[in-house]
């Protein structure tokens, strides 16, 4: 066998092996993409937006994608035109036989509630195999809803009071404000619409949250948002909680910033979900990226998957201050220089 054939099967392997996370192959659902509500891309654009947006951290680390478009709705074209192509093309190929691993983010963890209630039945009853989707890993998730698009709605449809700062903060989201003709998947993000979104799945797969407090529109938009957030998502939605609430953290003695202390979390979950890592420097995009921003701490320092396998990370306390002023503080090994997707996925592996 020559030198140039075995170089090609090590790159072949290598790049088989980094395509997963432990023996399970991952699939990716991206977010919201504010640009869409104009654009209305269509065909190869939305996979060529789909790719740009995993660009940085889990594009090459995953086997598959589902792409949509964010001027459509959840239940009707994303799925019918979208997202059920690519369930099929999965099954037949066995992608999932052996278990898979979905990665979400924003909105794309709403999707994948979606997906998650409903996919077994679909497949079974056009003769296909369920997928067998052992866990799902959702970054800044937004499937208990995001009050930022209730007020996109009331701005687009010209209801409710709007005054200048509620129009800069949806501005600051969007790009631009909203028309009636252009809301999209808006209309599911609003709190109640999305909470309603197949709200109580039977299948049991963990959804395993990771959450960021930080923001990158200056406070703007957390004015309008309840608890902490990160910049787009309130906590008591990128926590999972099973209720709305002014959130400060996914764990009701930790907070965000590592402090360990008695906090106002959430004292139940929506089912199957699990909060794990936090931090207070992260915003809503920074999760998927791949670049250390701040700290992060564990609300929870390990899950298991469906089939029992588990997700764990190491983390350690610290005493910060000095005398009756100081404080204990719990932090993920390493985070301090490695991101928090890099934080998932090596701790997955």
């Amino acid at each position: 066998m020559t030198k140039s054939i075995l170089l090609l099967l090590a790159g072949l392997l290598t790049g088989a092996a980094q395509a997963a996370v432990g023996s399970y192959p991952v699939v990716l659902v991206h977010g919201f993409q504010p640009d869409n509500l104009q654009s209305k891309p269509t065909g190869t654009q939305v996979a060529d937006n789909g790719s740009e947006y995993w660009a940085q951290y889990w594009r090459d680390r995953a086997d598959a994608r589902i792409d949509w478009p964010s001027q459509e709705r959840i239940a009707n074209k994303i799925t019918s035109q979208y997202v059920w192509p690519k369930l099929q093309q999965m099954s037949r190929e066995g992608t999932c036989a052996s278990g898979c691993v979905f990665v979400t983010h924003s909105t794309g963890d709403l999707v994948m509630r979606y997906i998650i209630d409903n996919q077994a039945l679909w497949l079974q009853n056009a003769g296909l195999k369920p997928l067998n989707i052992v866990a799902t890993f959702d970054f800044s998730g937004a499937g208990g809803g995001v009050e930022l698009a209730d007020l996109a709605v009331n701005v687009a449809s010209g209801s409710g009071l709007i005054d200048a700062t509620l129009k800069l903060a949806v501005s600051l989201w969007l790009g631009e404000l909203p028309s009636s003709s252009n809301i999209g998947v808006l209309n599911d993000l609003r709190v109640n619409t999305a909470r309603q979104l197949a709200a109580f799945p039977e299948s049991r797969v963990p959804r395993l949250r990771f959450a960021g407090a930080g923001s990158d529109f200056l406070g703007v938009t957390g004015a309008f948002l309840p608890g902490e957030d990160d910049g787009v998502v309130a906590s008591h939605s990128s926590c999972g909680a099973a209720a709305v609430g002014s959130y400060n953290s996914c764990s009701r003695s930790v907070a965000f910033d590592g402090k360990l202390t008695s906090t106002n979390g959430p004292s139940g979950f929506m089912p199957y979900h699990y909060p794990m890592l936090m931090s207070e420097g992260y915003s809503h995009g920074d999760t998927i990226l791949n670049s250390a921003k701040d700290e992060v701490t564990s609300a929870n320092s390990s899950a298991n998957y469906l089939n029992g396998d588990n997700l764990q990370f190491n983390t350690y306390d610290e005493k910060r201050g000095w005398w009756i002023f100081s404080s204990r503080y719990r932090v993920v090994n390493n985070s301090n220089k490695t991101s928090m997707s890099a934080l998932v996925y090596q701790a997955a592996n």
